[in-house]
């Protein structure tokens, strides 16, 4: 009996503890659906990758955008295939492993003109942007459009030069710098955004933007047609560039114009260095030249001040002939006569402007309407980029954008995490760009020819500094570190053999006026921010809404 009774107990206990289990699986199951509404299940095999493609994924289900985007330039149209592609986690437990699939965000994008932009910058894309542009996946955007491959510099001074190199050495050989024409680059991103049927792009004037109790609710715009409408959206991204009109609601916008750059292309001629961009330290300012296709050379002068010498009257074409032709290298001379004889002629202001922003629930700003640098580095596309990656990394966890307030602050790790390599460019930029200028004051004569040998010297010397320049170690102590080097390296040349009360004078006012240069830049951009970010308190914020179970691929 005794037996009997241990048989049965152990049965019935066996049922319940199986209807249990089956009960909280059932519960469990639904738990993870309600979750993961929006999500769809992978196994992990060989189908993985035929199911995901290209690794764009389509939402199932229409509605209201998510994200709305003020502009499709460089920064707008990469950001919205960024967000609006599907995002992939990586799911495991012990005895399961899938992939698990999100659809990516509905994005609007609301952009003034459609048609191909021609521009005079934005034309170079350094190697560290191109990384960025590989880690977004957008690289087949510098394909089909006769976009050239650039592996560093040449840099020209009184009839001397020097090449430098990108440090590519421990990059796939793929990895270099792109020039093209800006038109055809971003023609071809907002092609690939719009590949993705969750991004929306149209074209209009944003007007204003939507705000209700301090949350900026959306946009306000007008259509081709001049018909006013209205675009609601949980988070407004405005990123309608250097001439932006809603910026000065977001940020503390103090913009400075330095200089001018005048455009001009130089056809059917080569290059002293094939594949490498070329500086002139012409005087007063520097002169580039770099390749935007198989047979065009983009030429840059520029012109210090606010004003330019008039297009229409003829001063201009007069002043590049007389002032600019002598300094322009031998092999170039007659294609450069050229261009000014064609008449086709472009100026554009050079705008720099620290980040100083406004946190504001609801909206970001992104790209030149939040940040510029003096063009002469060609930092802006990789500093754009790099914010992009920062901004998506930030917005990947994230199930539900609606909490503004919540968002908001979060989203303020934003403008901690992209200063180091945003500042560092910006820094650079700034300060090469004084250094490049010609001046009548004997320190800084000396600057510039201890920085034009101390590059020539090569190895780590060149090979530090290209590499902040490109991107491809955007580190801001190695800045400084450099940038006095150069300075130090001039003191020396004074002192040796026989030091002088005037050479010994000269070098502390070379001392004085590389401080004078490089520390008010880096205070704009945020001494604490910049070298030291880990003890920003916005540095750690974490995301309102986790996923605890997933880990991202």
């Amino acid at each position: 009996m005794d037996d009997y009774q241990i048989v049965v107990g152990g049965i019935v206990a066996s049922c319940l503890v199986l209807v249990l289990f089956v009960l909280f699986s059932l519960e469990g199951k639904k738990k993870r659906k309600k979750k993961a509404s929006g999500l769809r299940w992978v196994k992990s095999n060989d189908g993985f990758e035929n199911m995901l493609g290209n690794g764009e994924c389509q939402p199932e289900d229409e509605g209201s955008a998510e994200i709305i985007i003020v502009g499709a330039g460089v920064a707008g149209a990469a950001l919205a295939y960024t967000l609006g592609k599907v995002k992939m986690l990586l799911v495991a437990s012990s005895d399961l492993q899938c992939y698990l699939l999100q659809d990516g965000r509905r994005v609007q994008v609301i952009e003034r003109d459609l048609s191909e932009p021609d521009r005079i910058v934005g034309e170079l894309l350094q190697p560290g942007g191109y990384l960025r542009l590989i880690e977004l996946g957008l690289e087949d955007c510098v394909k089909e459009i006769d976009a050239q491959r650039v592996y560093g510099y040449a840099l020209y001074k009184d009839g001397k030069n020097t090449k430098l190199s990108y440090p590519l050495e421990n990059f796939d050989s793929d990895v270099s710098g792109r020039s093209f024409h800006n038109g055809r680059f971003i023609q071809r991103m907002r092609e690939k955004a719009t590949s993705l049927s969750n991004v929306k792009l149209e074209q209009g004037t944003v007007t204003a933007l939507l705000e209700e109790q301090g949350t900026i609710k959306g946009v306000r715009y007008k259509t081709k047609d001049g018909q006013e409408l209205t675009a609601m959206a949980p988070l407004t991204i405005v990123c309608d560039g250097c001439f932006s009109n809603l910026r000065r609601s977001l940020c503390n916008p103090k913009v400075d114009v330095p200089s001018h750059f005048v455009g001009l292309v130089l056809e059917n001629c080569d290059l002293p260095y094939a594949n490498h961009g070329h500086v002139i330290l012409g005087d007063p300012s520097p002169i580039l030249f770099y390749p935007i296709s198989s047979n065009e050379i983009r030429c840059l002068v520029d012109v210090p001040g606010q004003k330019v010498p008039s297009i229409a009257s003829g001063e201009m074409a007069k002043y590049l002939k007389s002032v600019v032709a002598p300094q322009v290298p031998p092999e170039l001379y007659d294609a450069f006569i050229a261009a000014i004889d064609k008449g086709k002629i472009r100026t554009m202001p050079n705008r720099s402007m620290p980040a100083s922003p406004y946190p504001t629930p609801g909206a970001l700003l992104m790209g030149d309407a939040f940040n510029m640098r003096h063009p002469l580095t060609g930092g802006g596309m990789t500093v754009a980029l790099s914010d992009i990656v920062v901004l998506r990394n930030l917005i990947r966890p994230l199930h539900d954008l609606h909490d503004a307030s919540a968002l908001c602050k979060y989203l303020e790790s934003f403008y901690t995490l992209r200063k180091p390599v945003a500042s560092t460019i910006n820094t650079l930029a700034g300060a090469l760009y004084k250094v490049f200028c010609s001046s009548p004051d004997p320190a800084r004569k000396e600057m510039r020819q201890a920085c034009f040998d101390y590059l020539s010297l090569g190895g780590v010397f060149s090979d530090g500094p290209i590499a902040l320049l490109s991107g491809l170690n955007p580190r801001p102590l190695s800045l400084v570190l450099h940038f006095f080097a150069v300075a130090l390296y001039g003191v020396g040349r004074l002192l040796i053999p026989f030091p002088s009360p005037k050479r010994m004078w000269i070098g502390a006012r070379l001392i004085s006026g590389a401080s004078g240069i490089i520390f008010p830049i880096i205070k704009a951009e945020g001494v604490r921010q910049m070298f030291f970010p880990v003890i920003v308190p916005a540095y750690y914020r974490t995301p309102p809404v986790y996923l605890h179970d997933s880990e991202r691929i």
